[in-house]
């Protein structure tokens, strides 16, 4: 092969490494710290429904539907663990089902604003089932509560 031909398959060899390393990185540039987005001295506990949920990287997330005493509702968004960390405590994009009871333990954001859907912004630390068996163990803030 001449030297040339081999300069060009090298560049074109380099520039697509970058181009995959470059790939690779930016969801750990879009990844953000817990104590960057929540305070942990805002906890929180709310009683409502699943409105829906989203199995996305880095964070799954989902939405409980809480009203209160006259029946107005309030919606938090949660973010949880990643959809792997949720995996290998044995839970799937199944595990909650729209309008399922549950009791969510959490952390709100740091700025207090809605979200672009008009609902709450939250961390989530662990959500309880209506039967009392617990889900999504753990949050980004500290270790997963007990079993």
């Amino acid at each position: 092969m001449p030297i040339n031909q081999f300069k060009l398959r090298l560049g074109a060899i380099t520039i697509a490494a970058g181009a995959a390393l470059l790939t690779a990185a930016l969801p750990v540039l879009a990844h953000h710290s817990f104590a960057a987005e929540y305070d942990s001295n805002k906890t929180i506990t709310v009683k409502g429904t699943i409105q829906k949920l989203e199995w996305v990287n880095p964070h799954a997330y989902f939405w409980v539907d809480v009203k209160d005493a006259s029946g107005k509702v309030t919606t938090y968004a949660f973010e949880a663990l990643s959809p792997n960390a949720l995996a290998r405590q044995g839970w799937n994009r199944n595990s909650l089902k729209k309008g399922e009871e549950v009791t969510v333990d959490g952390y709100l954001a740091k700025d207090g604003k809605p979200l672009a859907d008009g609902s709450i912004h939250a961390n989530s630390k662990g959500v309880t089932r209506a039967d009392g068996r617990k889900v999504f163990q753990g949050s980004s803030a500290d270790e997963a509560y007990a079993k």
